[in-house]
């Protein structure tokens, strides 16, 4: 049984509820599943003042424990068409299990969110598949064989080089069923290609 991480940072909740449903995918195809979070850098008046979501239901990840699974997902907000800064900070303290080249030939893939449909979907996983290449990963982004992909019924989230939400300037738009949808797909498709690798 394949071992998966979905590691996730998520300010206002839209990148949690999209880990729950690369999880829920990667579970559809046998895998073992954890969903595990990153700790919070910013200052507490700062996390206060913006309101960021603090009641979190899934506990934080330790550095260590990412060589102990065969694929690692990362979900991630975009800043500025690159990883909060949160996910790059756990991300630096890997460089003991880099050393060892611990990670190189597990399975990696990124999901993300903006607050608008061109504001750095792409650049953000990309700027996630730069660590996990470094490590040695395994790239699985989200194939066309999610339709979803080329819908052009509503304005929606969703690359090839992995799923997307788009939350809105304020925040309020939250995953659509589409978005979900590609989240599921390419959490199976992760745990598949996983389960063939580790196998």
């Amino acid at each position: 049984m394949a071992k998966v991480l979905v590691l996730y940072y998520s300010s206002y909740g839209h990148i949690e509820t999209m880990a729950k449903a690369v999880a829920e995918g990667a579970e559809s195809a046998g895998a073992s599943v954890d969903i595990k979070r990153v700790p919070e850098t910013a200052p507490a008046e700062i996390v206060e003042a913006a309101h960021f979501k603090t009641d979190h239901p899934y506990p934080i990840c330790e550095v260590e424990e990412l060589a102990d699974y065969d694929a690692i997902i990362v979900g991630v907000p975009t800043r500025y068409g690159n990883m909060s800064s949160q996910m790059q900070a756990f991300w630096d303290r890997t460089g003991p299990l880099w050393a060892k080249g611990a990670l190189i030939g597990k399975v990696g893939g990124a999901f993300t969110s903006t607050a608008s449909q061109h504001g750095g979907n792409e650049t953000t996983l990309l700027s996630a598949h730069k660590l996990l290449l470094h490590h040695g990963l395994i790239l699985v982004g989200l194939p066309y064989a999610y339709g979803g992909l080329v819908a052009l019924d509503e304005i929606a989230g969703g690359t090839p080089y992995g799923a997307s939400t788009i939350a809105g300037g304020d925040g309020s738009r939250q995953p659509s069923q589409n978005e979900l949808d590609g989240a599921r797909f390419q959490g199976k498709h992760t745990a598949e290609i996983t389960a063939k690798i580790a196998g």
